[in-house]
């Protein structure tokens, strides 16, 4: 099979939605120190629209598990990247490249956290839609399932211009984790009602 070009053409976009240990309102964002001293979450990534060079990414997924031992804009983020299972080879190979932060673009400087990657999994990945609430499920053993806070006049609650965003120049949706749960290489999570943002995102290769 022929190689994908080693500098092509991308973009994508989609909504993201991430979910973390933060209790109250999560000031990592804020580029302060996340309220348990450490953070760990479930990032996720539903491509509405999406090619890399002529290969087409529209409908798929891709999350990560993270931990951050301290600020998360300190790095030494460990993280678990889960590919989606729909994907073919190409696809396969095009998600890797552009998340792993091969391919330039915002998701290169979040991979810049990274200290270690625990492990790269393909599995099924599920994403949800509904007025008010976001969810991904990866596989059999992890989800991140959140719903938007009730703002004043029943509005959702949104923030904007945050320092240390995932989908820069985009207003987040701020919600609550119904269940937020991940149980491999040493990333454990069992909880609900912390903290949790959605919104769309778009990036592109430089």
């Amino acid at each position: 099979m022929e190689e994908l070009a080693m500098n092509p053409q991308w973009k994508i976009k989609g909504e993201y939605l991430e979910s973390c240990t933060c209790q109250g309102a999560c000031p990592c964002i804020y580029l302060q120190s996340p309220t348990e001293g450490q953070c760990t979450a479930i990032v996720g990534w539903h491509i509405d629209q999406g090619r890399f060079a002529d290969t087409t990414l529209d409908g798929l997924n891709v999350a990560v598990a993270l931990h951050s031992p301290g600020d998360m804009a300190e790095g030494n983020w460990k993280v678990v990247l889960y590919l989606d299972q729909a994907a073919d080879l190409r696809q396969h190979e095009a998600l890797g490249t552009i998340f792993g932060g091969k391919a330039g673009g915002h998701p290169a400087l979040l991979a810049s956290f990274i200290a270690e990657v625990l492990g790269v999994e393909t599995v099924p990945i599920l994403f949800e839609a509904s007025p008010g609430r976001r969810r991904f499920k990866l596989g059999d053993g992890a989800e991140a399932d959140v719903q938007a806070i009730e703002g004043q006049g029943g509005a959702e609650v949104r923030i904007s211009n945050h320092p240390l965003a995932v989908a820069p120049g985009e207003t987040l949706t701020v919600a609550r984790s119904r269940a937020l749960e991940h149980q491999a290489h040493g990333i454990e999570l069992a909880l609900s009602d912390r903290t949790a943002f959605y919104s769309p995102f778009a990036y592109a290769g430089p």
